[in-house]
C-alpha cells in the first residue's frame, strides 16, 4: 500500500501504548491498547490515523484514509477557488500631462478598480522636474477627483527618490 503523508500518522507508524478510538461511522469506541485498535482496523480493512496527537490519550479513528486525504484536497482547492487575488495595476503620469490624459489614465484607473485590483498611479519626474514636486502632488489629486466616487487613497501620494507614488482601492460598500 502506497502511503501518502499529509502530516498525520497511521498504522504502525503510531507508537503510543493507548488511544481513545473513534470508528469510522464516528462512534466512539473508548480507550483501548494500540494492538488492539490496529485489530479492530485491520478487521475492518481500514487504516488507523492519529487525527488529534496533543490529546490524553492520543485521538485515533478508524478510516480509509486514501479517500480521507482525496476529500481533503478537494476541500482546499474549493477554498482556493473562493480566494480573489488582487493585483496592483499601475497607472504611469508625468507632471506635464494634459488634462483630457489623464481623463483618459482616470477612465483606465476605473476600469481596473470595477475588477477589483488595486490602481498605483506613478508621476515620474526627469530632471529638473523634480524639483516641482508640488505640480506632481497637484496631478494626482486632479486623478483622484476623477475617481472619488468609487475610489479611496490607500497611500497617500509620496515622493520616493524621482517617482511620485498614490495607491487607490475600491470603496467598500
Amino acid at each position: 500500500m502506497n502511503v501518502i503523508n499529509k502530516g498525520f500518522l497511521l498504522n504502525s507508524e503510531i507508537v503510543e501504548k493507548e488511544v481513545r478510538v473513534i470508528s469510522n461511522n464516528g462512534d466512539k469506541i473508548g480507550i483501548v491498547p494500540l494492538e488492539e485498535a490496529l485489530k479492530l482496523a485491520e478487521e475492518k480493512e481500514l487504516d488507523l490515523v492519529m487525527i488529534s496527537p496533543n490529546a490524553n490519550p492520543p485521538v485515533c479513528k478508524v478510516m480509509n484514509y486514501g479517500k480521507f486525504i482525496y476529500e481533503q484536497s478537494k476541500k482546499e482547492k474549493e477554498a482556493k477557488k473562493k480566494q480573489k487575488v488582487i493585483d496592483i495595476k499601475e497607472v504611469r503620469l508625468s507632471p506635464t500631462i494634459e488634462e483630457h490624459d489623464i481623463s483618459i489614465k482616470a477612465k483606465n484607473a476605473r476600469k481596473f478598480l470595477l475588477t477589483g485590483d488595486k490602481v498605483k498611479v506613478t508621476i515620474r519626474f526627469r530632471g529638473r522636474e523634480a524639483g516641482y514636486s508640488f505640480i506632481g502632488r497637484k496631478t494626482l489629486n486632479n486623478f483622484y477627483s476623477k475617481l472619488e466616487d468609487i475610489s479611496i487613497i490607500e497611500k497617500q501620494p509620496k515622493l520616493e527618490g524621482r517617482n511620485m507614488t498614490m495607491t487607490l482601492s475600491i470603496k467598500k460598500a
